[in-house]
């Protein structure tokens, strides 16, 4: 079993598949099954046009690498792999960081693909969906410091989240699920305090949340409720997973629309980590309704 999340810039959203391992082949066979734009030519590993980079999401569960001559020598031709990888991958079975999809199976673990895309087309702009922008509130962060002021104050909303959705978890006895929630909160929240500190440092004013946040609430904060007792592990799951994109969206929407490309810069490592709680969390409900359903 396994999640395959694609992402490039060449596509609007990312994509989360569930696949079977061995059961449809390489990674460029599922990416053509789903239509996933991967480039490809002569899909016998002898281009190179399929190259990728494979982001292994679980650090203890890398499976066989199983690099052939023909992928070692393209990889090597296009200056994608070293020898020290190449010696990792044969002795170490520890995976190259690059691969090339018509040549890479599909094991037993979540993996993140991630490829150019066609370069002769342009890329496309900043998402930012009608949901993210009201959380805009009217307002423009005019700096650096004042979106850090903001960002502080989602983060600790989203940690606060997961640790409501952690106890409900625990309370549940799905006790894998509240240790993800608990590692995702103690991530929001550290990234919530250099945020803080960020802001204090500069001199940010307060956050006027009195009119800026819809409802008097930052994003996180007016996602699904976690105190039902009675809540599901799937339901834990999408509850997290709508918090997390709100304020996902939101810090797109603070890039899209943003006057200062100080405060734009600002937001793209927040778009990046939010992005990839996202990511982890598709995944998991992927599992989870597989599960459900087998």
């Amino acid at each position: 079993m396994a999640n395959i999340t694609f992402s490039s810039p060449s596509m609007a959203r990312d994509v989360t598949v569930y696949a079977v391992a061995g059961d449809r082949g390489t990674i460029l066979a599922i990416a053509k099954a789903n239509k996933i734009p991967i480039p490809f030519d002569c899909q016998d590993g002898e281009c190179g046009s399929c190259l990728i980079e494979v982001k292994h999401l679980d650090p203890l569960a890398k499976n066989a690498i199983a690099l052939t001559e023909k992928e070692k020598e393209m990889l090597k031709q296009l200056g994608k792999i070293t020898k020290a990888e190449i010696a990792d991958a044969e002795v170490n079975d520890m995976p190259p960081k690059h691969r090339l999809a018509c040549q890479c199976f599909v094991r037993h673990e979540d993996i993140l693909v991630a490829f150019e895309g066609d370069k002769t087309l342009p890329p496309p702009a900043p998402q930012a969906s009608s949901a993210a922008r009201r959380y805009k509130g009217g307002m423009t962060i005019a700096t650096p410091a004042d979106f850090m002021g903001y960002a502080a104050a989602v983060e600790a909303d989203a940690a606060a989240h997961f640790d409501d959705l952690a106890n409900a978890m625990r309370d549940s006895k799905a006790d894998e699920i509240a240790t993800l929630f608990r590692q995702l909160a103690e991530q929001s929240r550290r990234q919530g305090e250099e945020a803080r500190g960020a802001a204090n440092g500069a001199g940010a004013k307060e956050i006027p949340d009195d009119y800026v946040w819809p409802h008097y609430t930052t994003p996180d904060s007016d996602a699904l409720w976690a105190g039902d007792a009675s809540l599901s592990r799937l339901d834990a799951l999408k509850a997290a997973l709508q918090g997390e994109r709100r304020c996902y969206e939101f810090y797109c929407a603070v890039e899209a629309t943003a006057k200062s490309p100080e405060v734009a810069k600002a937001a793209r490592p927040f778009i990046k980590a939010e992005g990839d709680r996202v990511k982890v969390l598709e995944a998991w409900i992927t599992r989870e309704e597989w599960s459900a359903k087998h």
